[in-house]
């Protein structure tokens, strides 16, 4: 009884033991991830995600890959350029496994060689370059890289996407210079602005000073003609005022001719008007006076005035 007591206790363990690694052999593969397995020793298939069971005994996972895009961050490599300027360069590649098996046998340290690849690389591009080019190229240096890299990783199974140069830094006696050069450039610049503003601000004032002298000139030119206009209006009313004053007197002179006509004077008081015109002449300023020595002459021609005027009038 105590023998079989003890094989049964062998069994049960036994059939633990089985339990146990039949349910090892169980695996399930999570999404981004791709697991390699060999069968005696050999290459037998790529399980993707999802549910999947291994042989027990004969099957074995060699790599469990990375699907999802990664970043290599080497340190800064030390390089030389055309005009044997020797600099830092630190640079980061991001790049993604597409090939397990390529991934997993095409190559044994594939994160190693891509250092080793890309510090090459870097080498041989900026041995192409001067130090000015090689600064103000980075999306040059950058396009190139990545090609090299792309194409010697091809064989391994991997896609580089993007290559980055996250700092270049030259030796300190170029930084020097360099900042010296910014210094100066940015005093030029300075100067330059200063100038400019300078020569904009006198060519504004010189503007404004010819419109100051256009507005005047408009100005005096819009006051003579008002100026003119006025005096040819009070000109104007002068004479009208003049004029007016002539027809007036006229008409006064006109009105007593008719009233010393409807009277009918007689010669005797036609020559008393004559003197009285005679005395008004010589009101005047003048010294001397000559008088007609026939003032009944005079008298007789006033008359023969009268007569017309009342002829015209009878007509």
């Amino acid at each position: 009884m105590e023998f079989l007591y003890g094989i049964g206790i062998l069994v049960a363990v036994i059939i633990v033991f089985l339990v146990i690694y039949a349910a090892t052999c169980i695996r399930i593969v999570s999404q981004a991830k791709a697991y390699v397995l060999e069968r005696f020793g050999k290459h037998h298939r790529t399980w993707n995600a999802g549910f999947h069971l291994k042989a027990p005994f004969i099957d074995r996972v060699v790599q469990v890959v990375n699907l999802r895009e990664q970043v290599l961050d080497f340190k800064p490599q030390a390089v030389i350029t055309k005009d044997n300027v020797k600099m830092g360069v630190d640079s980061a590649v991001f790049f993604q496994i597409t090939d397990p098996y390529a991934f997993t046998y095409g190559i044994q340290n594939p994160f190693l060689a891509i250092e080793n690849l890309t510090s090459t690389a870097l080498r041989n591009i900026f041995g192409e370059m001067e130090l000015d080019e090689s600064l103000t190229s980075r999306d040059l240096i950058n396009t190139k890289l990545r090609a090299v890299l792309d194409e010697a990783t091809d064989p391994w199974g991997i896609k580089v996407n993007r290559v980055e140069l996250k700092s270049i830094v030259p030796p300190n006696n170029i930084q020097e210079a360099m900042e010296k050069q910014m210094r100066a450039e940015r005093e030029r610049r300075a100067v330059l602005l200063e100038a400019e503003g300078e020569k904009a601000s006198a060519v504004l004032r010189a503007e404004g000073l010819k419109k100051s002298r256009v507005l005047e000139a408009e100005a005096d030119k819009e006051a003579r003609i008002l100026q003119a206009e006025a005096e040819k209006e009070a000109q104007i009313r002068r004479a009208e005022g003049e004029a007016e004053a002539i027809l007036k007197v006229q008409d006064a002179t006109a009105e007593g001719l008719r009233l010393l006509n409807a009277a009918n004077p007689t010669k005797e008081v036609l020559t008393i008007k004559s003197l009285e015109a005679l005395a008004q002449v010589a009101d005047g300023q003048a010294t001397k006076l000559i008088i007609p020595s026939e003032l009944q002459s005079l008298a007789s021609m006033t008359a023969a005035f009268t007569e017309t005027m009342n002829s015209v009038k009878e007509n």
